[in-house]
Formats: C-alpha cells, sequence, structure tokens
C-alpha cells in the first residue's frame, strides 16, 4: 500500500466531497493520500461518490465494512473491484466464511475485469467501542485479545489486514508480522473529545506499526482541510516503525499467531 493517510469523505452530498477533494489537491504526494468513503457518502451518492474520487485522482478506501452472507458480500466485493477501488473492508465478524467469499471474489473480480485487486481488511473492533461496550452484545474478555483473535481468522481465510484502533497495532504488528496490512482510524492530531473512545495521535499510530491511517473531522471539518493533511503527512513522514521483538505482553485468553506471515499489498 502507498497511501499512508486516508482522508474520510463524511459528508452529506457528492459536491461537498467534491470540494474537499479539490482543496486536499497538493496537500502531500499524491501516492501518500486517499480517499475514504464510507456509508454516508455512498448511500448518498453511490458510485458516483468513488468515480468522483478516482477522477480527483485520489486512490479509493471504500469503507462500507460489509456483513452479510458470503454469497450477497461476494457480490459486493466483485462490484467493488470492477468500479475500481483500491481497498474495501468486511466486517471480521461475519465469519470465516464470509471473509474467505470476500477475499476469493476479489480476486477473481480483479482477473474477470482486468483491473487491480483491491487489499480487503477485516474490521476488528470499532473505535467507538471499549471493553463495556463489547460486553453489552456478549464479547466477554478484554478488547485487545478479541481484536488479535479476529484479526488471526482473517489471515486464515485470506484476508490482506486489519483495521484496528491505534491501541492495538503494535501487539498486531508483533503477532502477525510485517506483510499484515494493518490501517487505523481513531486518530487525532491533538486531545479532544468526541465519539471515538480508543485513539491516538497520527505518529504514535505509526510509530505503533500501522501501514496507513485514516483521518476524518481533524481534517475536514476545519477551515483549511490541504493544511490540516499536509501538517499530518509532514508529521508521519519520518515516524520509525515498530519494534520486531517477539511480543511478550500478549492479550490475556489470545491465540498464539501462526508463524506464517499473510499476504499484503
Amino acid at each position: 500500500m502507498r497511501e499512508r493517510l486516508w482522508v474520510a469523505l463524511d459528508v452529506e452530498t457528492l459536491k461537498e466531497a467534491d470540494g474537499l477533494l479539490e482543496r486536499l489537491g497538493g496537500a502531500g504526494p499524491a501516492e501518500t493520500i486517499g480517499a475514504k468513503i464510507g456509508s454516508q457518502l455512498f448511500t448518498a451518492a453511490g458510485p458516483a461518490a468513488v468515480e468522483t474520487a478516482l477522477k480527483r485522482g485520489f486512490a479509493v478506501f471504500l469503507d462500507l465494512k460489509y456483513h452479510d452472507i458470503p454469497n450477497t458480500v461476494a457480490g459486493a466485493v466483485r462490484e467493488a473491484t470492477r468500479i475500481g477501488v483500491a481497498m474495501l473492508n468486511v466486517h471480521a465478524g461475519g465469519g470465516g466464511a464470509m471473509m474467505r467469499a470476500a477475499a476469493e471474489a476479489a480476486t477473481k473480480a480483479a482477473k474477470d475485469f482486468g483491473g487491480a485487486r483491491p487489499i480487503c481488511l477485516g474490521v476488528t473492533v470499532l473505535t467507538s467501542l471499549d471493553r463495556q461496550g463489547l460486553q453489552e452484545v456478549g464479547v466477554t474478555g478484554n478488547v485487545e485479545a478479541h481484536v488479535l483473535r479476529l484479526a488471526e481468522r482473517a489471515r486464515e481465510v485470506g484476508l490482506d489486514g486489519c483495521v484496528a484502533s491505534p491501541q492495538e497495532i503494535r501487539l498486531l504488528r508483533r503477532a502477525l508480522g510485517p506483510r499484515w496490512t494493518i490501517v487505523a482510524p481513531g486518530i487525532r492530531p491533538a486531545e479532544r473529545s468526541d465519539d471515538q473512545k480508543r485513539v491516538a495521535t497520527p505518529t504514535a499510530a505509526i510509530r505503533a506499526g500501522a501501514d496507513a491511517i485514516v483521518v476524518g473531522r481533524p481534517i475536514t471539518a476545519v477551515p483549511d482541510p490541504k493544511a490540516a493533511a499536509a501538517a499530518i503527512l509532514s508529521e508521519i513522514a519520518n515516524v520509525g516503525g515498530p519494534e520486531t521483538a517477539p511480543h511478550t505482553d500478549r492479550a490475556k485468553g489470545a491465540t498464539p499467531p501462526s508463524d506464517t506471515p499473510g499476504p499484503r499489498s
């Protein structure tokens, strides 16, 4: 993955999204910044949102967190591949069969359409959830153990990486190795209060081992989005990676990882 910063275009209209993309032009080298299109914009504008970002020269991370029966998810992934997204995700909680169907559909669709295969990620635990939130939906144990368990299963069935909060990055990197792609949302350049609970700064996330970060409101809700994006890119440009020593503080109850790293694009 070339892009290190994905800007979340969580806006109401295609016109707003296009305006943001226009203002973000030149914030950094084109290969370092991409557009994340989630449920709000995709529901409002559909595939036109992806087309608009691509025309502006931005790679697209389609953040729809597919979670359905395997056949339905496979069909959705096929269409996402057809319209040219660079990366997409599915909920790892949807199970091994569903995740495997997504990975296989991406590979087959790329071959059928003669395009690039998108990076397929498994969403572990949303950054808006903490231990109490997981307990409310019947998940016992700590967040870290659950995140690692889901990520390990995602790798076993053929996904390329996962989405996880900054607080689990170091655990995942040490457990799953350098070829596992880790994308981190919940990034906050400075202390602020909102609906995200498991957050970190751009520097902390990259230093812990994230391949890329997702940033929304700290860029899109400020007067000068281009300057905000440029500042984040500058901040992470020369950040060193994580330690590579064996992990010694694994989450309680977590399953030991496989010795073979998964695929990475």
